[in-house]
Parts: C-alpha cells; structure tokens; sequence
C-alpha cells in the first residue's frame, strides 16, 4: 500500500518519548529541544497587532520584503558575507527538506555527522539519497580529513550543523575552513544548519557560510533564539540559483511561511535574549559539572542547549529504559546516531528539574 520511499520510515525515537512523557506525572522531562521561556512580549504584541490589522492572508512565497532584508541584513552583520538571495521558510526542517529536494537525485550520496539531527538521515533517504557518515566520537569536533575519505563521485552534499543537535558542540574556523575548501576543490554543496547560532557559550561563533558562500546553503530561523517553535519560522540563504529553485519548490509544496508570523518577526531584531543565553550559560555549568561530579563520562557544550553523556554501564537504550522507572525522560544514543553509547539531555528546563535529574542519573549510574 505504501509507496517505497515511506515503507521504512517510523517515528523518531525523540516523538517516542515525548508520546511516553504524557502519560507520566510531572517527569524530570529532559527530552524537550525547546526553550522554557515564552516568546518575548514585544514580538507576541506585534503577532497580536498583525491580526487584527489583517495580516492573514498568503504572503509571496519567499516571504515578505521587509523580512527578507532584515535576515539578509543580520547574515551580512554575523557572517560577515551579503548573501545573493534568502527566503523566509516553514522552520528549518522546512529548509532541509527543500535544499534535499532540490538537490538529491536517487544515489547521490550525502554527508552527514554521526551524531545527527534525527531529520537528517531520514530525509536523505525519502530524496533517494544514501547516507553516509563522518565520525565525531570521541569530541564531537569537526575533522575534515573524515570527510575528505568519504568523498566519492556520488558525494553531492556535505551536511554541518554547528552548534550540533545533539552534542552542543561549537565547530571551530580552523576545521570550518578546511572543510569548505575540500567542498570547493570537489564541486561540492554545503548544507549549514545554523538554528542554534543564538546560543553561544564561550568563543565566537563561525560559520562555513563565511568561507564558502557561492554553494552554501545556510539554514537558520526563529524557532529556538525566541522561544516560537509552534511558529514555524526559519529562512535559507546562498546562491540566487539555488534559492530560486527551493523557492519554486516552496510554491508548491508549504506555499509560504505563516503570514501573521512573518510580520511578528520583524520585531525580534530588536530583542535582546541575552539574559536568556547567559540563564542557559549557567544551567550548561550546572548540568555539565552536576554530571562529572556523578562520574559520567561528557563532553562540555558550547553551545545549544543540549549536552550528550556516555552512558557508565549498558547500552544507551537500555539505560534510558531504566530512567523511565525514575521518572525521567532522556533520549537514547541511537535517536541520533549509528551508535547506542551516550544519550541527550536538554537542559532547557527549570533549576529544580536539572538538580532532581542529577540526582536520579547518580543513583542509575551507580546501578550494579
């Protein structure tokens, strides 16, 4: 009954507990990759005002000028590159299924990391694409000689996304470099997922779009800096050629990004969340030193909100499982990787909550 592409495809492990979580009663919901503060008030008024002045109908498909030209505008401040064309799209899944699209023909193989945002593989294969991955164990860093011995004549995409879901790990310009130029000596496309770009710890923030932007498509969006996930705002820049051939797929697919959302966002320009980024900051201390004072084996984050321990005894699943009888919710290795040996907390939650949870991941750690 079903059409090959589809015959495989289940839901991700992340929906799995997030489906589990509503059955128990006021868990340690580690599980959420969403921030726990609300939309900033100044831009719910201007979603408010964008209602009631009319603002409900369609947009042009690539989004309202206005928008466009304060996106184009911030990519040119924090890349410090003007891109030729962007477009305002559904959230940044939205992004990545039209940049896939657009671009997969059945055996072109793509390049992903291993860990991965769980949309990645998944989409690769319902474009025909074949996945194939360069290793980020045991630091999560970018290495580009990994890359570089995976290309092949198939290789049509190199997929980055820093800092990473699900490791939290920022990609350094050293490594960004080396990667774009081993992109542009092979003709190559860059696929950048940028959505947690806001969230930076320590260091300055790089982006590959920096060093490569006639073949990067650079993603990135609202959802998580402004706390608007529900929203669907995300948006894609590069090359004119490219951008115009996901917007005239964008016709035909989301038609356009939601219109009151559109108008509503071009306040969040104006919005400082740097009180929210220095909030995650100390939460990232808490949970990061919480965690090798129980004797877990972790790498620290520097950015997202995300941190990936190894798991102290079993597989990542089983220990999972074990948390469930705690009544914590975290999300196994294998969500995200071809491996079952760690697993991901979001520390996007309350103070209590991440002091309960380190409570209860001492206790399982020390589970004989």
């Amino acid at each position: 009954m079903f059409a090959d592409r589809v015959k495989n495809l289940s839901a991700s492990g992340i929906r799995k507990v997030f489906d589990l979580g509503a059955s128990l009663e006021d868990p340690i919901n580690f599980s959420i990759g969403q921030p726990n503060f609300d939309v900033p008030d100044k831009i719910k008024l201007a979603a408010i005002n964008a209602i009631s002045e009319g603002h409900n109908s369609y947009t042009v498909t690539q989004g309202i000028p206005e928008l466009r030209e304060n996106i184009k505008n911030k990519i040119t401040e924090t890349r410090k590159v003007c891109p030729e064309e962007c477009f305002v799209t559904s959230g940044v899944s939205g992004g990545i299924l039209l940049s896939f699209l657009v671009l997969i023909n059945p055996g072109d193989e793509v390049i992903i990391p291993d860990p991965y945002f769980v949309m990645y593989k998944n989409l690769v294969e319902l474009a025909g694409g074949i996945p194939k991955y360069y290793d980020l164990y045991p630091d999560f860093q970018l290495k580009a000689q990994k890359i570089e011995e995976l290309i092949s004549e198939k290789t049509k995409i190199i997929l980055v996304n820093s800092p990473s879901n699900p490791t939290g790990v920022l990609f350094n310009e050293k490594d960004l470099k080396e990667v774009a130029d081993i992109a542009r000596k092979n003709n190559i496309i860059v696929i950048s997922d940028e959505i947690y770009s806001s969230f930076l710890y320590e260091g300055n923030y790089h982006s590959i779009f920096s060093y490569y932007p006639e073949k990067t498509i650079l993603l990135d969006g609202f959802s998580k800096s402004y706390a608007m996930t529900g929203w669907r705002m995300g948006y894609a820049a590069g090359s004119k050629e490219l951008m115009e051939k996901m917007i005239t797929l964008q016709q035909f697919s989301f038609v356009c990004a939601p219109s009151l959302a559109q108008h509503a966002c071009n306040s969040a320009f104006d919005v400082d969340i740097t009180p929210h980024i220095n909030d995650y900051r100390r939460k990232r201390d808490m949970i990061y030193e919480g965690l090798k004072s129980k004797g877990f084996s972790v790498e620290k984050p520097n950015g997202s909100f995300y941190i990936f321990p190894q798991v102290p005894w079993g597989t990542a699943s089983e220990f999972c499982e074990a948390a469930i009888a705690k009544n914590m919710l975290i999300i196994p290795g294998k969500a995200f990787s071809n491996r079952d040996t760690h697993f991901r907390i979001s520390f996007a939650v309350s103070d209590e909550k991440i002091k309960e949870g380190l409570e209860a991941l001492g206790d399982l750690a020390n589970r004989k």
